[in-house]
């Protein structure tokens, strides 16, 4: 017992500390549509000179919160992942996290949206309550390896093992398939993403990148984050379910969302067609 503790221990303080330290060079496929924002230059703080502050109804009253909800994208590859202009998919990696999780998915239900839970294989092994509770509110499941490190430093066999072992924990915890998949870091490589899909996954990539593993104000995470889509108009949204400021800023991030016209899509994982099977296991 003393050694799981440990290891969960382990595993969170990497989360915790390691997702500010990203790889210089992620992905050549992935998009950050904020990478280039003055507000990354100090991460420390919020930028005085970036942040363009949310209009008012942002932290306003809640009124009427209904209608952000968007329709529900069937996705057996890749391809499917089409996204229209004004539609956003909210994507959460890392969790569950006791109290963050819970409040992130009252915020959610409140404003009647799904999201795409990216769970870690150990946390989820750690809290299984709270991962039943993401499934049982009807969000989409995927998971985000075993112990969230960084694959390319892995053998491919060894990268291989550690997505493997995170699904069938997060699959345990959830008594639910995982048909969506994250890269820890978004660090990838061409060998990986074409092993994943043959493992009947879909990769998940970002747009979008919320930035809320930086020590900012849920203010500032929420305007980064509104900047960055602004420039992008629409996308797959970042955000970690195990940082208290994400939990606190979801409920302006939303109403703002609504105020701009967005909607936010909901991912459902469809079997391949049965010619893509096929070809999937060539």
């Amino acid at each position: 017992m003393f050694l799981r503790a440990l290891c969960v221990a382990s595993t969170l303080a990497c989360l915790l500390t390691s997702c500010a330290g990203r790889p210089a060079t992620e992905g050549g496929t992935l998009v950050s549509a904020f990478a280039a924002a003055p507000a990354a230059a100090n991460p420390g703080r919020a930028d005085a000179h970036d942040p363009v502050p949310l209009t008012p109804v942002a932290w306003g009253r809640l009124n009427n919160p209904n209608g952000l909800a968007g329709r529900t994208i069937e996705v057996a590859s890749l391809d499917d992942l089409k996204l229209r202009e004004k539609e956003v998919a909210l994507t959460f990696d890392d969790g569950p996290m006791p109290k963050k999780t819970e409040k992130i998915l009252a915020t959610l239900d409140q404003y009647g949206v799904k999201a795409t839970f990216l769970m870690v294989g150990e946390m989820a092994k750690a809290h299984p309550d709270i991962a039943k509770l993401v499934a049982r509110n009807g969000h989409t499941i995927g998971s985000h390896t075993y112990r969230h490190p960084n694959l390319r430093t892995l053998s491919f066999q060894a990268a291989i093992a550690e997505i493997e072992e995170g699904r069938r924990a997060v699959s345990a915890a959830t008594e639910q398939e995982v048909g969506f998949f994250r890269f820890p870091y978004l660090a990838d490589n061409k060998s990986l993403r074409s092993w994943v899909a043959r493992d009947g996954m879909v990769v998940l990539d970002v747009q979008v990148d919320s930035k809320d593993y930086f020590a900012d104000s849920p203010a500032a995470v929420a305007t980064r984050t509104m900047n960055a889509l602004r420039a992008h108009g629409r996308g797959i949204i970042l955000l970690h379910d195990i940082h208290h400021r994400t939990a606190a800023m979801l409920p302006a991030l939303l109403t703002q969302l609504k105020a701009e016209g967005y909607k936010v899509v909901s991912l459902h994982r469809a079997k391949p067609a049965p010619f893509l099977t096929a070809s999937l296991s060539h």
